[in-house]
This record gives structure tokens, sequence and C-alpha cells, in this order.
């Protein structure tokens, strides 16, 4: 079964090397509309995937970062990448091109680490994810699926490489979050009691 979560935010980039002269020589922004699909064989105590409002924790905030802030690929010209982390305090340095492609990669990735760092309390099972689309305007958006995560033809992805500025991890509930997701700590869902015996 699958189930579908909605994100969106506001961002900032360029994307070079691309076939489109305005893409590739302009900072332009987008308004991102981020579908995170999870599926799993079978439901938890509550009789869900999992529950949404799980989802509304690390994960989320990890999507939130990309919000009002400018993403940059870390082989891109130094002094452009000087300029942003000048002007902007909201900045993520990304080891890919922030193409639509690439985000529905890293935000798959990303929902990807939490959910293997996580411990359930409610007889979740085998959660995962299943696919992530990301539409950066009305009439186009990508979709990545693990075969795309694993691809490293495509790029590889590695915690490490994707860094979130100060000011964005100053915002977190945890500021210590992602250093904990690297370092592979665990996040531990909440205790449920039950009101229906199953």
């Amino acid at each position: 079964m699958l189930i579908r979560k909605l994100f969106k935010f506001e961002n900032a980039h360029i994307v070079r090397n691309c076939t489109s002269d305005r893409c590739k020589r302009s900072i332009h922004g987008h308004s991102y509309k981020v579908e995170l699909l999870l599926k799993a064989s079978k439901l938890d105590h509550g009789q869900m995937v999992y529950d949404f409002g799980l989802l509304k924790g690390v994960i989320k905030e990890l999507f939130d970062s990309f919000d009002h802030a400018i993403c940059y690929w870390q082989k891109d010209d130094p002094a452009y990448i000087d300029a942003c982390k000048t002007f902007s305090a909201r900045w993520i340095a990304l080891p890919v091109s922030p193409s639509a492609e690439q985000f529905s990669r890293i935000f798959f990735y990303l929902a990807q680490q939490v959910l293997n760092s996580t411990i359930t309390q409610n007889g979740e099972g085998d959660v995962e994810v299943y696919s992530v689309i990301v539409h950066e305007t009305d009439t186009g958006y990508a979709q990545s699926f693990q075969e795309d995560i694993d691809n490293e033809q495509m790029g590889a992805l590695s915690l490490d490489q994707i860094i979130f500025s100060e000011q964005v991890q100053a915002e977190w509930s945890n500021p210590e979050m992602y250093e904990s997701l690297k370092q592979g700590l665990k996040f531990q869902n909440p205790n449920v009691d039950l009101q229906v015996n199953i």
C-alpha cells in the first residue's frame, strides 16, 4: 500500500549546463511541491502505513530547510558560491546540480535515511520510501525511485555532502538533528497507548 504526503517550499537556484539559457545563467526561483510516497506490506496498530503526524518531525524539518534558501552545486564557480553564502543566510550546498531531477533524488535520500534511523513504536511494518515527485512548476515534475538513488551515473549521494548553512540549522527544533543523523544515532517515535486490543 502507498501513502502520499505533500510538502511545499520556495527555493532559488541556477541549473548550470542545462540547455535553457535563462536557467543556466540567472538565479531564479520556484514554488516547489514535493510528494513523498511511502509503501509498506502491512499496516501498524492504527491500521496505517505510517502515521502522517510522524512526517511532521525530522523529515518535515529537513524538507522545510529548503524554504527561502538558495541551493548550489558544490562544483560551481567559487565566486558564485561565495556570493550565495555572503548574501543569503539560508543556503544549502549539494553534491549534485539543484535540478528538479536531483531534488527528487535528494529528498528521497534524506527521507530514506531518516526512516532507516527511526525506532518505530506502533507495530509499523516494512515502511520505506517508494518514490518522490518534485513539482518545479505546474506543468513539469521529476520523479525518482530507489534505482535512481543507487545509480551513481546520476551522482553519488551522501549525508556528508549535503551541507546546511548555520542559519538553517539554527532554525531546527534540534540544531544537532542532522549531525545525529550523520552519526547514525536513532530517532525514536513516541510510545503509543492502544485503545483497542488487537
